[in-house]
This record gives structure tokens, sequence and C-alpha cells, in this order.
């Protein structure tokens, strides 16, 4: 297979590469059975009710890479919700859970970080790329605006690239040779919750297009705040996303490169994820007074393809 690499990834596999290169515990939690299979039916609750998409696609995974994945979700969920809902306190709380994070034992009255830190530890997944995930989420606190692509790709590096390459560990990976595949994936997945949730974002002071990209086609944040779905917004739209679907292309040889048994659920989440792009389209890029999703029934009838397209591969 031959890597497409773009200039703005070369400053993220400098990142990727720390992480990886840095030291990692082998150990295990010492908790007792009761108190652990409680902090991961916590995780289950927790991706329950906040991402149908993470649910369907994790259900892809042998049981205990299942819940170890599930306890990755909910730790990048609560690390998400403490920007998004604490408040004037958000950042005091945020330092005070990466020193948990940080912390070699955690307490057991913590579900999630016990579950997380046990899933982590199990298969051996470096903690500084959790520690790279709460920088990257700490960016809201300070940076609202991205003047380039370049810049919004650091961005969702911190927040999205991260997990996958967490989530690489928990699958099994052929190698460093892996690390390129799921940070562009990683750019890909956030780059489609960005376009998915421009009106959202808007509303809470926050705007992740490039800069230069609303300078290339004539659009202001006025024409963002009003919502008005016009021409220049349409074909600002479609070149955000056939980039966005260039990534995923790149980023699919990569899958080849994981597990057998986990190759599946991250091609299911790659592909689902890509249909947002179509249901955005399907509703002449109105991503204001909408919210783009794919139902349960979307999501059931792609799966043969998928299936397929991965044999195929192997």
């Amino acid at each position: 297979m031959q890597l497409q690499t773009h200039a703005w990834e070369s400053a993220l596999l400098s990142l990727a590469h720390e992480a990886h290169q840095s030291e990692h515990l082998s150990s295990q939690l010492h908790v007792d059975a009761a108190t652990l299979a409680h902090a991961y039916d916590h995780c289950e609750a927790i991706i329950a009710t906040h991402s149908r998409s993470f649910w369907f696609a994790s259900s892809l995974l042998p049981h205990e890479k299942r819940r170890a994945a599930r306890a990755l979700y909910a730790f990048c969920r609560v690390t998400d919700d403490i920007v998004d809902r604490a408040g004037v306190d958000a950042e005091t709380q945020l330092q005070q859970w990466r020193r948990r994070v940080m912390a070699a034992n955690p307490s057991p009255s913590d579900p999630v970080l016990l579950a997380w830190t046990d899933a982590r530890l199990r298969y051996h997944v470096p903690l500084r790329y959790a520690e790279q995930l709460i920088e990257g989420v700490a960016r809201d606190f300070t940076q609202v605006r991205y003047a380039t692509f370049e810049e919004l790709t650091a961005y969702c590096y911190g927040v999205a690239s991260t997990v996958g390459l967490m989530s690489m560990h928990i699958i099994g990976y052929a190698g460093a040779k892996a690390i390129p595949y799921a940070i562009k994936l990683g750019v890909a997945l956030q780059l489609t919750n960005i376009l998915r949730d421009i009106g959202e974002d808007w509303r809470m002071g926050r705007l992740y297009l490039p800069q230069e990209d609303l300078d290339l086609f004539g659009i202001t944040e006025a024409d963002v705040a009003r919502g008005a779905v016009t021409a220049s917004w349409r074909a600002f739209m479609r070149y955000q996303i056939a980039r966005n679907r260039h990534l995923y292309a790149e980023a699919r040889p990569g899958i080849a490169l994981l597990d057998a048994d986990g190759r599946f659920a991250i091609a299911a989440a790659a592909e689902l994820y890509q249909a947002i792009l179509t249901d955005i389209e399907a509703h002449d890029y109105d991503v204001f007074s909408r919210r783009a999703h794919i139902s349960t029934w979307g999501k059931l009838r792609r799966l043969p393809g998928i299936w397929l397209r991965v044999r195929g591969s192997e």
C-alpha cells in the first residue's frame, strides 16, 4: 500500500511518535472484580446514553476489546464534558481531572477512570496519548477560531487522532507503520463532526472552519450567524466534504494493519461517519437548523457491504 502524505501531517506524526515511544506501565490494577465490573458497566451506560454510533460500531468488537473501547469512550466523554459543561470553573476542573488521570492508582469511587486505567494498562496504551487528548480539548478555553486548515488539523489530532491511536492499541496493530493511518482517520472523523455541528458550535461561540477557506468562498461570520444556505455556502460545503472524503480514502488502507477481529468495527465506524456527509448533502448543506444523522436502519443496511469490503482487503 502507498501512503499519501500532506505537509500538515509532519507535526502530527511527531506528536504521535513522541507518545508512542513514551514509557507505559504493563502492570494491572489491584481492585476487586465486583468493583471493576461495576466501573465497566458505568462506562457502558454512558455510551448507551450519549453515542448510538459508537455503541453500534463497538458492538462489532470481541467482548474484552469492546468493553475496553467503551471505557476509552467514557474517559473521552468525561474529558470533553468538563470543557463544555463545567462553566466558570472548567479550567480548574480539567486540571484536577488531568492530575487524577496521570495518577498511578485511581479511586474506586471514580468508575470511569477506574475502568479506563484498567483498560489502558491491559492493552499497554501509552499514558501520553491520554494527556495529549486533555491538552487538545483544553484548546477550547483559549482558541475558538482557526486561521488555516493546518492549524485546524492540530486541533483534530488532539481531540480525535489521539482517540484513534489509543483505540489502535486496544484493537491490536502491525507496528508503527499503522500510526499515520490512525492520525488520518482521526482527523477525518473530527472534520465530519465539525461540518455536522457548525450551527451548534456557532451558538456556543466557536467556529472551527478555517478562515482561509471562508475567505476563499466569500463567506463571513455574519453569513454563518444568519445560517443562510446560499450558492456560496453550498460551494464551500462541497469543497469541505470533498476534502473530508479524500482523507477517509487515504486512511482506509490502514484498516488492514489492525488485528483481524477489530477491522470490521473500525471500517464500520469510518463508513457510517462518512454517511453523515451524504446526509448533509441530501439536506442541501443545511447544518444550521438540523443535525445530520444516520438512522439505525441506515446503519444496518450498510453493514453487509462494509463487511464484504473488509474481507476483500484481507
